[in-house]
């Protein structure tokens, strides 16, 4: 498909960011970059260190010194703390409202965004929250995944019953539905659509009919 690009995927929980991206990349032959995995992995270490997202001096030095790290294999991608692997960790429900809490923070954001775009560059899908406007405004091509609310708090609710965590159906549209307006109503870098992005509405899709929208779009980018 010609040179290589940087990918950007950027859209509301639940919308099948993750997965689409991962597959989008092994079509391509791209590296996948899960940004959001960057926050939960200091949700991760914030809670397990009593830091709470008010204690910014705290974040701040927790950010400095992490080790946060990806390694792909076979069968997907592992995420690592410190050399540690937290892949499973770092998804629960309660890590996942944590995340989006600390990622509010200025200095926790400034921190990631700078090793964000480290990992990042042409021949990378990246996936989050703000891509097209903050981290990688230079990306060649920008996608906003959305979804309905009902089919974006089933989807999470489906990933959380795969990975054996147990969940309340109405309870993840409820949490899905705050980390929503939570995201999008924060101070710093709120989830927003970046003017060149483009727009697929992930409702009934299947992840591969996604990806085949996005490799239409693609191609159309040259």
């Amino acid at each position: 498909m010609g040179k290589r690009l940087l990918i950007v995927i950027d859209g509301p929980a639940g919308a099948g960011k993750s997965t689409a991206a991962r597959l989008l990349a092994k079509q391509l032959g791209y590296r996948y970059l899960d940004t959001g995995a960057t926050y939960r992995v200091v949700a991760l270490s914030a809670k397990q260190r009593g830091i709470t997202p008010e204690m910014t001096e705290k974040l701040g030095r927790l950010c400095a010194e992490l080790g946060i790290g990806f390694e792909d294999n076979e069968e997907g991608q592992r995420v690592y703390m410190d050399g540690k692997d937290v892949t499973e960790a770092i998804r629960t429900p309660e890590i996942s409202m944590l995340a989006s809490r600390i990622s509010q923070e200025k200095v926790v954001r400034d921190a990631l965004v700078d090793l964000q775009r480290r990992l990042g560059g042409p021949g990378v899908v990246a996936e989050g929250r703000d891509m097209g406007l903050v981290v990688f405004p230079e990306a060649a091509v920008k996608f906003y995944l959305d979804a309905k609310p009902e089919d974006r708090g089933t989807r999470r609710y489906k990933e959380l019953l795969d990975r054996g965590i147990t969940a309340d159906l109405s309870r993840v549209i409820e949490d899905t539905d705050r980390r929503d307006k939570e995201d999008r109503n924060r101070e710093v870098a709120p989830l927003q659509t970046a003017p060149d992005a483009i727009t697929i509405d992930s409702t009934g899709l299947t992840p591969e009919e996604v990806v085949e929208r996005m490799l239409a779009e693609i191609k159309k980018s040259g």
